[in-house]
Parts: C-alpha cells; sequence; structure tokens
C-alpha cells in the first residue's frame, strides 16, 4: 500500500463516522455499554480472588521434630521442603522463640515462675503454599520424612479457601464469557445495520472500478476507530469510579480496608486495558470487514 494510499484510506474512514452520526454513535454506545459491563464485572471479580488468595498465603502447615533431633538434620529438612514446587516460603521457629513468642501472647509478667524452656522439644517449621489445595499431598509427604514428629494443619480451612477460590473463577468465566457474547451480538449487528444503509455507495463503487481493498479499507479503518473510542469511554469511567469507591472504602470504612487486599487501579487496568482495547477493535474490524465483504459482489 502506498503512503497516500494509506492516509487516503484513513480520512475516508474518519469521515464515514462523521457521515454517518447515528449509526456511529450507536455503535459506540453498545460497544461502550458492553465494555463497562464487562469491566465492572471483571474489577469486582478480579477483587475476590485477590482477598481469596491472600487469605490462602496466611495458611500454614506446621512441621514439628522428633524429640533429640540434630540442628543438622533439621536444616536438611528445611532445604528438603523449600525445593517442593507447591512451597512459597518457609519459617524456622526455634524452641526458645517458640517460648518466648508463647510469654508474651499468654502470660505476660506471670512467666518469670519458669526456670527452663517447657516448649524445648517444639521448635517447628511454618509452611506457607502457593495453593492450598496441595496442603493435603504435602502433609503426606511430610509425615514420611524420618525426624517429623507431628505435622498440623487445618483442613476445613484449606477446603473452604481451594472451594471458594474455583467457584470463583468459575463464576468469572461463565460471567465473562456470556458479556463477551452478548457483547459480539450486539456490537455486530449495530456494525452490521451500520454498514447495510451504505450498499448502495458500496455498490456505485464497485460499479467505477475500485478493487474489494480501496472498497473495504475506509470501512475497516472506521470499525477499528469505533471500537477505540467504544472501549476507551468505559474505561475512563471505570478508573473515575473504581478510584473514588476505593478511596471511599479506605477512608470510611478502614477496619474493613485492613482486613481485605484491595487491587489497586494499576494492578485491574493491566489485565483490563489491553482485553478491553483488544476486545472493542477486533469486534469493530471484523465487524466491518465480514459486513463490507457481503456487499462487494455486485
Amino acid at each position: 500500500m502506498r503512503i497516500s494510499t494509506f492516509f487516503y484510506t484513513l480520512w475516508q474512514g474518519i469521515k464515514n463516522i462523521f457521515r454517518n452520526k447515528l449509526f456511529s454513535l450507536a455503535s459506540i454506545a453498545t460497544i461502550s455499554a458492553c465494555l463497562f459491563l464487562f469491566g465492572m464485572f471483571y474489577s469486582i471479580l478480579a477483587n475476590f480472588q485477590n482477598i481469596v488468595k491472600t487469605a490462602e498465603e496466611g495458611v500454614c502447615v506446621v512441621v514439628f521434630f522428633d524429640e533429640g533431633i540434630t540442628q543438622k538434620r533439621i536444616d536438611e529438612i528445611q532445604e528438603i521442603i523449600r525445593r517442593r514446587a507447591e512451597v512459597s516460603s518457609i519459617n524456622y521457629v526455634s524452641a526458645d522463640a517458640a517460648w518466648e513468642q508463647f510469654k508474651s501472647e499468654y502470660l505476660g509478667d506471670y512467666s518469670d515462675g519458669f526456670t527452663e524452656n517447657p516448649l524445648a522439644n517444639d521448635s517447628n517449621i511454618e509452611i506457607y503454599l502457593n495453593d492450598v489445595s496441595m496442603q493435603s499431598a504435602l502433609v503426606t509427604y511430610l509425615e514420611s520424612l524420618p525426624g517429623v514428629r507431628e505435622v498440623k494443619r487445618s483442613e476445613l480451612t484449606a477446603l473452604t479457601l481451594s472451594n471458594a477460590n474455583k467457584l470463583i473463577g468459575y463464576i468469572s468465566l461463565g460471567i465473562i464469557a456470556i458479556l463477551l457474547a452478548v457483547s459480539v451480538f450486539l456490537i455486530s449487528n449495530t456494525v452490521t445495520i451500520g454498514i447495510s444503509v451504505r450498499k448502495e455507495e458500496i455498490s456505485i463503487m464497485k460499479y467505477i472500478g475500485a478493487t474489494d481493498f480501496f472498497v473495504r479499507a475506509p470501512f475497516v479503518i472506521e470499525g477499528i476507530l469505533i471500537g477505540l473510542v467504544g472501549a476507551a469511554i468505559p474505561l475512563g469511567i471505570i478508573y473515575f469510579v473504581y478510584n473514588r469507591a476505593l478511596n471511599f472504602i479506605t477512608g470510611q470504612f478502614s477496619v474493613l480496608s485492613s482486613l481485605l487486599n484491595f487491587l489497586s487501579i494499576e494492578e485491574v487496568f493491566r489485565i483490563l486495558v489491553p482485553v478491553s482495547l483488544g476486545i472493542g477493535v477486533g469486534i469493530g474490524f471484523f465487524g466491518s470487514f465480514t459486513t463490507v465483504r457481503k456487499h462487494l459482489r455486485v
């Protein structure tokens, strides 16, 4: 394509948008409405998933050792555990550290009566997982290690969080799939109607010898630009609404914000912006491309 042809088709595509204001506005409004709903649902579901993931990161498995175990064997067990794929991080708690923590939490000033450490055999390793659904397999493995006396875990908590994560994932996929299907249907129909009313214009261009590419290109450019505008508008609205809602929650409900870890607007938009723009441009492109092709045979 020559540079002059490119700029001509680009200019014609822009002119088509203003020449057919009604259908352009209808297409932009349809894309904006669908992508706004998509963006809002994604923002909400992404925060739910992040909250569950944060809760999962706080669940740990605690390994206690046999009485009289050497520090060398404890270090070996730590290294074995650290190499496991499902392990996110580990924290070794010595017997002295465990006793100091117990005293500060439960005994306070009454701890002065103890001359020896009653938790001398309670050094342990706290293990945090990447995925709590893998807790059962890890516990089975840990219990088989020589030198391990006991493995404590919370099966109910792990099961609840794992099921909640799966449920949110299924709901997310279902809602997003439905919204995308509805968006594609409505937007494609709107673009189709907008181009179909100009079939006489397409026919005239074909009769005077214009190539298929020359006829199709301005409409494709028009569809892409409409898709871009239609995607940019809801992104701007979501950015404003999400920021206001996040600032309101953190300002008015400080206790809630300290318990729940909400995603920042940058983290949400890292996925939402390319996906929304891709959907808008893709639907505008394919809707225009396929619709014009139907009217090229004259």
